[in-house]
């Protein structure tokens, strides 16, 4: 399955782009913006729109299928891909990815991202081009197969046909007691994020923090269905370590001291420090896993800055540095990639959460649900977008559909194609 012609088009993401240094460094909230300069470089204000690239390949018999690709909302920061740059983009996408493109076969998905992902003058593309064009092979693998792409995964991986449901986790934003109730009306399987990236939201000594942990515990409990008991998750961004230092015996006592506020629950805690580079992350975070797992602590830690690309989902892996991974899609790159991570990750009987971000877009939310399922990864993102409703509608309905065309491919179902 030859590619005849590209279309390249501009595109928003559905939420947006946010300079986290200058967060960190205090900027004020109003309203919805946040007042004061900008620090990481690229940003003309600290939020700004999250924008995207759609790319289209023609294939030659006229199918079209396409790929988007974006940037995180923290881009620039944990070590990750500056911002996302639309016009620039399309030029390298323009110049060195389209003629690589009309060179391959598109029907086998492995090879053809190989193939079109090669370093240019020694460097890798930017990781949102991987993301977006890999997405398009992955559509056009199985425009090709006539099967799904979870089924193009798994052919090409050497993966049996998944049968699990894939539990999601939902993201809050900050309108967080909000969401939390939909959360829980909806009984999302992990819940609810929180958005903990200030000095203000976390408090003094974690103290607001901690009050948030027991009213989401409570708040279940008083509005949830009986037998419904999701895993809390809470995304910290590095605030622990800011507030109350980087020693990780101290940081080990306090998250024990979360999972004893609420205990019966697992807690998740997401980037609870960042030690400045992935090496001394992976050391760091390895020590904080130990302390925790000689407790038999029910807190489980998640990693997602310094942890972007395959090799250091490798590292931290192999390392045990982290209980669970959040393969954060769009910084991994190829979701050839992103498949690898997770089974990497079973490899070493650590957590593989399919994450991604609230800047990406139906199309690309879509594409990683198949990742997910064909992988069967422990738990994968509700997305885009911050307003729950959307990205549990997008994520949930697509898993529903894939689940059902695949039990009808089962060699047992009598009316298997």
């Amino acid at each position: 399955m030859r590619i005849k012609d590209v279309l390249l088009t501009p595109g928003s993401g559905a939420f947006f782009y946010d300079d986290q240094a200058a967060i960190r460094a205090g900027a004020r909230q109003d309203g919805f913006i946040y007042v004061g300069e900008p620090l990481l470089p690229g940003f003309r204000s600290i939020r700004i729109p999250a924008a995207s690239v759609s790319i289209g390949l023609i294939l030659e018999d006229d199918t079209v299928v396409w790929g988007d690709m974006m940037g995180v909302q923290y881009s620039g920061a944990g070590g990750r891909d500056p911002l996302f740059e639309t016009a620039s983009i399309i030029e390298i996408a323009s110049k060195v990815v389209v003629p690589r493109l009309r060179d391959v076969d598109s029907s086998r998905f492995l090879d053809a991202c190989s193939e079109v992902f090669v370093f240019e003058k020694g460097e890798r593309l930017p990781l949102s081009i991987e993301y977006g064009v890999s997405q398009a092979l992955l559509g056009a693998a199985a425009h090709a197969a006539r099967r799904t792409m979870a089924e193009v995964v798994c052919a090409e991986l050497g993966l049996p046909l998944p049968n699990r449901r894939v539990p999601i986790y939902a993201q809050s934003g900050d309108a967080r007691e909000i969401n939390v109730d939909k959360m829980i009306l909806k009984a999302v399987d992990v819940l609810p994020h929180g958005l903990i990236n200030s000095r203000s939201k976390f408090g003094v000594g974690g103290e607001t923090f901690l009050d948030f942990v027991k009213w989401v515990a409570h708040r279940v409990k008083q509005i949830g269905q009986p037998d419904y008991s999701p895993v809390l998750h809470f995304d910290v961004y590095g605030w622990i370590g800011m507030e109350i230092g980087l020693d990780v015996q101290r940081i080990a006592d306090f998250i024990s001291k979360v999972a004893d506020a609420v205990p019966k629950f697992t807690v998740n805690i997401e980037s609870p420090a960042d030690f400045g580079s992935t090496s001394a992350q992976v050391d760091n975070y390895a020590q904080i896993v130990g302390i925790l797992d000689s407790r038999a602590s029910r807190a489980r830690i998640v990693v997602d800055e310094r942890c972007n690309t395959l090799e250091d989902v490798r590292l931290f892996a192999e390392a045990k540095a982290t209980h669970l991974v959040q393969i954060k899609t769009p910084d991994v790159g190829s979701i050839a990639d992103s498949a690898r991570a997770v089974l990497l990750c079973k490899e070493n009987n650590v957590g593989a959460y399919v994450g991604g971000s609230c800047s990406e877009t139906d199309l690309s939310a879509r594409a990683t649900v198949h990742i997910s399922v064909a992988t069967q990864a422990d738990m994968m993102l509700a997305k885009p977008g911050m307003g729950v409703d959307e990205g549990l509608s997008i994520v949930g309905n697509e898993q529903n559909r894939l689940l059902a065309m695949l039990d009808r491919r089962r060699p047992q179902n009598p009316k298997a194609a």
